[in-house]
């Protein structure tokens, strides 16, 4: 990205292809469970800031996944995979989530924390994850 190669937009774009191709399709791993609907905007706004010669450290820009077991404070729910905490929005970022933030990264999506993964009840939005090994 110092380069100009990659822009955030750019880099979390193909990240979020990838997710599509690999999780969604293909092989339908099942292991994201929700997408951040305000990472591009996100990313978007530190391209900007880059742009004018302000960068806020290494992430800056670089596009993470969290645990589903990990409270942000945004649109996305977190249920630490569990069907009973569907819809729950955290009031404030967890200690993990407020080192990334104010946004040098771009948190994309939420994935589902393996501890959870076997015992959790399924559902069509909650489909089992699947190992490709």
């Amino acid at each position: 990205m110092s380069s100009g190669e990659l822009t955030a937009r750019t880099l979390a774009e193909m990240y979020l292809a990838r997710v599509e191709q690999i999780d969604r399709q293909g092989p339908s791993l099942n292991s994201v469970i929700g997408l951040d609907p305000d990472a591009l905007a996100t990313a978007d706004a530190l391209d900007s800031e880059r742009e004018a010669g302000s960068i806020r450290g290494s992430l800056h820009g670089i596009p993470v996944m969290l645990k589903d077991n990990i409270d942000t404070a945004d649109q996305m729910t977190t249920t630490a995979g569990s069907l009973a905490l569907q819809g729950s929005i955290a009031p404030q970022d967890a200690f993990v989530a407020r080192q990334l933030r104010p946004p040098p990264a771009v948190i994309l999506t939420r994935h589902k924390p393996e501890r959870v993964k076997k015992t959790r009840l399924s559902s069509k939005k909650r489909a089992s994850q699947q190992n490709p090994t």
